[in-house]
Parts: structure tokens; sequence; C-alpha cells
């Protein structure tokens, strides 16, 4: 089970990448921009998704997902770190995430990072 360590190293690992408190909480930004927190007592995070696909991950899987209430108008969704099959998919999260917010100099010289195996 992925804890609130690993999301920091795997975050870390992504180009560009710092971290910073804000909210009393750590933010991970790609060029200045948030894609990942962790936030309240470090069991989740909260990471980019567009509210199409966030609304049908919530569905699909509500005990791996939800959508806090004040981030409900935003682009984002909640994951529990206890309910992840593993590091394999709290990468592929954070790296999607990465994908959203990061500027186009970095997808272009990244451009396989975050995508699905086979695109």
């Amino acid at each position: 089970m992925p804890d609130a360590e690993d999301v920091r190293r795997i975050a870390l690992s992504l180009p560009d990448t710092t971290e910073k408190i804000a909210w009393s909480m750590p933010t991970f930004r790609v060029a200045g921009k948030m894609f990942a927190t962790l936030p309240e007592d470090e069991t989740s995070i909260a990471v980019r998704c567009p509210k199409e696909e966030r609304d049908e991950l919530v569905l699909a899987e509500p005990g791996k997902f939800w959508i806090a209430d004040h981030e409900a108008q935003f682009a984002w969704v909640r994951a529990r770190l206890d309910a992840l099959e593993g590091e394999g998919e709290l990468r592929d999260i954070l790296a999607d995430s990465w994908r959203q917010a990061a500027p186009t100099r970095l997808l272009e010289a990244y451009p396989r990072l975050g995508l699905p195996a086979g695109e």
C-alpha cells in the first residue's frame, strides 16, 4: 500500500517538480503549477482530473475515489492511498495529473510520460 512518502518520492521524480507547503499541507507543482496535494492526515491525494473522467472514476470505484465538497467545482479528484493497487497505480495517477499541469515545453520534452501504455 502506497503512503505519503511514496507520493512525495514519485511526485518529486517527475520533471521540474517541486514541493511547497500551502494551506498547511504538502503540494506538488510542475513549473510552479499545482498538480497534487497530500491533504489532511496524508492518507489520500488530490490530483487534477477532467470533470467528466472524475465523475466516471467516482462512480466506478467509490471506495478509491471521491470528490471533496470544496473541490466539486474544480477538475480535481481525491484517491485513498490504502485503496490503490500499489506504486504503479500511484505513479500512473501522479503522472497523469502532472501532464495536465505541465507546460508545453515539458510535454514536448517528455512526450510519453503519463500516457497509458500503447498510446
